[in-house]
């Protein structure tokens, strides 16, 4: 009697067929500074000077666009380095945009927000990408005893 064996293959909610669905723009702006731009940069059709163009899908991992981000900076390539994700969109109501956090990665180190996706994120096409990165000496120094008030400080820019 022959063996039957059986795969089972996990399907993700929002995968898409990369080899059968175009993918779009995303308006990628950076700050190497460890803070996000104000949303005022983007009001009355003006956007950051840092901006990257990337081709993707709304499949796309958190993971996976610190990994595009890294190829052309550099110095975000060093062990530690932080992307903190926001996402830019326009206000329906009235005629500014909107800025919401939706993750961070660290290189080099997993974390519970690298597998999640732009669908997950609630991210339409057209919204913009904005990502902090901060180095890894800047918010690592002086090991865990001050890791809260290091991060605390580079979180948000006063405005």
């Amino acid at each position: 009697m022959a063996s039957v064996d059986v795969v089972i293959e996990e399907k993700k909610d929002d995968a898409v067929d990369r080899q059968k669905v175009c993918p779009f723009l995303l308006r990628v702006f950076v700050s190497s500074n460890g803070y996000h731009h104000k949303p005022t940069d983007y009001n009355k059709g003006n956007t950051p000077q840092n901006e990257l163009q990337i081709y993707t899908w709304k499949d796309a991992t958190l993971h996976e666009l610190t990994q595009l981000v890294k190829e052309v900076n550099p110095e975000a390539r060093r062990k530690g380095t932080k992307f903190s994700f926001s996402l830019v969109f326009p206000d329906m109501r009235v005629p500014i945009y909107r800025m919401r956090e939706i993750g961070s990665t660290t290189t080099g180190i997993k974390g519970p927000d690298d597998l999640k996706t732009l669908s997950q994120a609630r991210f339409a096409i057209g919204d913009f990408m904005d990502i902090a990165i901060t180095p890894a000496d800047s918010w690592n120094t002086g090991g865990r005893k001050g890791y809260a008030q290091n991060y605390n400080n580079h979180r948000q820019r006063p405005y």
